[in-house]
């Protein structure tokens, strides 16, 4: 099956910091760890000045799309309805992740685990099957 991305880039603007963090405590649980510890890792690389404009560019639209309601496969589907979300936070990931510093991974890490125990936070550390540069998440 050949999956194809949504233009999560027409999503950028239903970003704001207020809507990512209502919507990622509410869905925290459901989502599960893998899908918030990508949302959290981009969140956090947004808020920093060592990324570039571009890349900002494309993590907003990214967390927009994770935060709209109405995108292609609706979040109130069981399994399938954060799919798609995940399948773009992980799209996203893959192209900013040079970017992505250790402090951003510890402060994601350190915020998963106020939602996590710690068998659902070793789900988070398989991000990739094999990430950028071979350097695991």
């Amino acid at each position: 099956m050949n999956y194809q991305l949504p233009d999560f880039m027409s999503y950028k603007d239903k970003f704001s910091a207020e809507k990512f963090v209502e919507k990622i405590s509410r869905i925290a649980k459901r989502a599960g760890s893998k899908l918030v510890y990508a949302a959290l890792l981009l969140y956090y690389t947004l808020q920093s000045d060592q990324v570039s404009m571009k890349d900002k560019a494309i993590i907003i639209g990214a967390l927009g799309y994770l935060i709209s309601p109405l995108d292609v496969i609706p979040d109130a589907i069981p399994i399938a309805g954060l799919g798609d979300d995940l399948a773009v936070l992980v799209f996203v990931l893959n192209k900013v992740w040079g970017e992505i510093s250790d402090d951003v991974r510890e402060k994601a890490k350190a915020k998963l685990a106020t939602w996590f125990d710690e068998d659902e936070l070793k789900q988070a550390d398989n991000l990739f099957k094999e990430a950028p540069d071979s350097d695991p998440v």
